[in-house]
């Protein structure tokens, strides 16, 4: 007998249909026997076809899935390879940019598919709750979400799809570059110390220390000027900025000045910014003032008749027009007033109006060995240190007189035990590469090579930020987390597993400039040089934006290949729409105090779906678009001292996979989502210096629960 099928709303034509007949004829309740007996009768086949074509669906979609699984794995192996061998070779380096795109749309496919039986599950659970009246009610519509389930998975399958012809074209040129499967490890070296070595222990610049402090404590050149400026000018990495911090914490200098303040420029120079940051220095506390006029006028009357010393550094910018309007805010100083520039470009020094310069030149072999070895050899035996100072000193004399360089080698050398490693890395090709300009990317790539995989991919991420930006390490850590870097297994914590890759990283003085805040916790940045390492490597898929500077940025074409941008936006300018050609973006950091982005947010949202750090830290927005709710992917929300941030969508209980969210320091935030239990994978929950009154019913659902760092108990 053939079966017809049924759409559900032919059966409540039918239904409709059958009651106005029925009401004629039937008693009450003989007629809701008769009316409904049949249409449940032919509901329960719909229902019947619509599982047996759910099944179906489901298996073929899950077996694609577990294929697509299994194809990343071998293309990452591949990439293990690849990325080896793309510093030497630009076919190979373009080869595995197009592979690691389409790395990123199967995770994020992978990812699509995950959720959704996430939210079905989720959504099952709720169903089963609900009273039977409430069940029989909804009777009627659960085919119509049936249907729903079977489209999204049809959906999904169509994605796979794309992206398997996306891969079987690339496939095609693997025989090219003849690449071979190297099995990445994510096994961490262990280091037995820590390679954190005093900033203040200085090797071979005795002498300039002495010049520069010479030079700041002694007369003005010139009895007519009240502030002179000195320059330390060199390479990249050669020791400008630590020999500035000697000085500037001396004790003779800190008691011969009235005020000291420290700016770090770097590139683009910002006016508005330098001035704010002078005047925090000066005033002990944050401006309100947003005016470049208005903040020089006030610099200027902070440092009236008072001998203070300004330290501006890593200055790149060569424009006299930029620089004039802060000089002449410094014009009110006591005489004996002094201003300390640090840059690698002597154009910088000759326009900032240098009276004193101090060139630092490169150190000698023997000093450089000096640096090497008290990392490389730091708790080491005697025998040890025996058996291989001489080759320690081969590989020192591959440090080109930068000391940085020395570091960082030094480091590398820390985790070698044998002999055969050490030379090993003397006689590395990558010491040859003749198309690595800078001095320093040699030791930089060897210590980078000589990393696991995935301890790799967390320090090119880093990238994404600008220069100088000062990262806190345990958010930095749940943005791994949020890229899906780090793994957790039976005995350690994802956030374990961060900590050690983080250590690593230091241990190699890949980071610097550690401190600890009292709300952040340890606090550190990346030394320009070894930034723009990273910038090196990552190419298009790290890019940071100053959209005051948009013409000077790369072309617009870039959005479309980027995957971790961090953007800074002014009251003045609008926010960019070019932005939403990154439709593969998966970390975005904005600052700006523009009142106006939520509304641009709620668009990049729509766009962007594929977002999964999202960093609003100090943004002037009032409210969380709606529209955060389609951000399925989303696993790290950094809202921190968003001052004006009154609310938070009830939408943001459908980000299933959210893993942090920090509203610490928001003062006007009075709640949190009243469905807030619905994140059943969150892990951080900060909303301390908030204002933030109770925990919503629900919280016992999120088991996996590690940071709540206040909660408020009523009577």
């Amino acid at each position: 007998m053939k079966t017809t099928s049924v759409s559900p709303l032919e059966l409540k034509m039918e239904c409709h249909s059958q009651y106005k007949h029925a009401t004629r004829k039937i008693h009450p309740q003989q007629m809701a026997e008769a009316l409904l007996s049949p249409i449940l009768e032919q509901l329960s086949t719909v229902v019947a076809q619509q599982v047996q074509e759910e099944v179906n669906l489901v298996g073929g979609v899950q077996k694609q899935v577990d294929k697509l699984k299994s194809n990343l794995l071998a293309i990452q192996s591949v990439l293990e390879d690849a990325d080896r061998k793309q510093v030497k070779d630009k076919a190979v380096r373009d080869w595995a940019d197009k592979l690691k795109d389409v790395c990123y749309d199967m995770d994020d496919v992978l990812d699509e598919w995950s959720t959704a039986i996430l939210r079905w599950k989720m959504e099952e659970a709720e169903e089963n709750t609900r009273s039977l009246q409430k069940m029989r009610c909804s009777f009627l519509g659960s085919p119509c979400f049936c249907f729903n389930q079977v489209a999204r998975r049809r959906d999904i399958a169509l994605k796979i799809k794309e992206v398997c012809e996306k891969v079987d074209e690339i496939a095609k040129e693997r025989a090219m570059f003849g690449f071979e499967l190297y099995r990445a490890t994510d096994e961490l070296q262990r280091i037995t110390s820590t390679s954190l070595v005093d900033e203040s222990i200085v090797r071979g610049r005795d002498d300039e220390r002495e010049a520069l402090v010479s030079k700041l404590l002694g007369e003005s050149s010139q009895e007519a000027r009240d502030v002179d400026v000195i320059s330390l000018v060199g390479l990249g990495g050669i020791g400008k900025t630590t020999l500035a911090q000697l000085a500037f914490n001396n004790a003779e200098v800190t008691a011969h000045f009235d005020k000291k303040i420290w700016v770090c420029v770097s590139d683009p120079f910002d006016e508005v910014r330098i001035a704010k940051a002078i005047l925090e220095a000066l005033q002990r506390g944050a401006s309100n003032l947003v005016e470049l006029e208005s903040l020089l006028q006030s610099v200027s009357e902070s440092i009236k008749g008072k001998k203070f010393l300004l330290v501006l550094d890593d200055v790149w910018t060569e424009s006299h027009g930029q620089w004039e309007p802060l000089k002449l805010s410094f014009k009110g100083g006591a005489p004996g007033s002094r201003i300390l520039v640090t840059t690698r470009k002597h154009a910088v020094a000759t326009m900032m109006g240098t009276d004193h310069w101090i060139n630092l030149e490169r150190l000698s072999d023997e000093v450089c060995m000096s640096i090497f070895n008290q990392v490389a050899f730091h708790k080491r035996s005697k025998d040890e240190r025996e058996r291989l100072t001489e080759i320690g000193g081969k590989i020192a004399s591959k440090c080109k007189g930068l000391p940085l360089a020395a570091k960082v080698l030094g480091g590398l050398m820390q985790s070698k035990r044998t002999r055969e490693e050490w030379e090993h890395v003397l006689s590395s090709e990558l010491w040859e590469l003749e198309h690595v300009e800078r001095a320093l990317f040699p030791p930089l790539l060897l210590s980078y090579y000589d990393l696991p995989y995935v301890a790799r991919r967390c320090f090119l991420y880093c990238a994404m930020f600008p220069k100088d930006y000062e990262m806190g390490k345990d958010q930095l850590v749940k943005m791994w987390m949020a890229q899906g870097y780090l793994k957790e297994t039976p005995s350690r914590d994802m956030e374990l597993v961060g900590e050690e890759y983080f250590q690593v990283l230091v241990a190699r003085s890949f980071f610097q400039d550690f401190q600890m805040d009292e709300h952040e916790g340890m606090t550190f940045k990346i030394h320009d040089i070894v930034h723009d390492f990273a910038q090196f490597l990552t190419k298009y898929e790290c890019l940071t934006v100053d959209v005051n500077n948009l013409g000077e940025q790369k072309t617009e074409t870039t959005y479309e290949r980027v995957h971790h941008l961090s953007m800074k936006l002014s009251e003045e300018t609008s926010f960019p729409m070019s932005i939403h050609k990154a439709k593969g973006l998966r970390s975005l950091l904005i600052d700006s105090r523009d009142p106006s982005l939520g509304a641009a947010l709620a668009d990049v949202f729509k766009q962007l779906t594929c977002i999964r750090s999202l960093n609003l830290a100090e943004a002037s927005i009032k409210e969380m678009p709606n529209e955060v709710g389609k951000l399925i992917h989303l696993r790290h929300l950094n809202l921190v001292s968003s001052v004006k941030l009154q609310s938070l969508p009830e939408t943001m209980c459908n980000l299933c996979n959210l893993q942090s969210l920090n509203v610490s320091g928001c003062w006007s935030l009075k709640e949190l989502p009243h469905a807030i239990g619905k994140l059943t994978k969150l892990r951080h929950l900060k909303i301390v210096y908030s204002s933030v009154a109770f925990i919503p019913k629900g919280m016992e659902r999120i088991t996996c629960l590690r940071t709540l760092d206040r909660f408020t108990v009523f009577d």
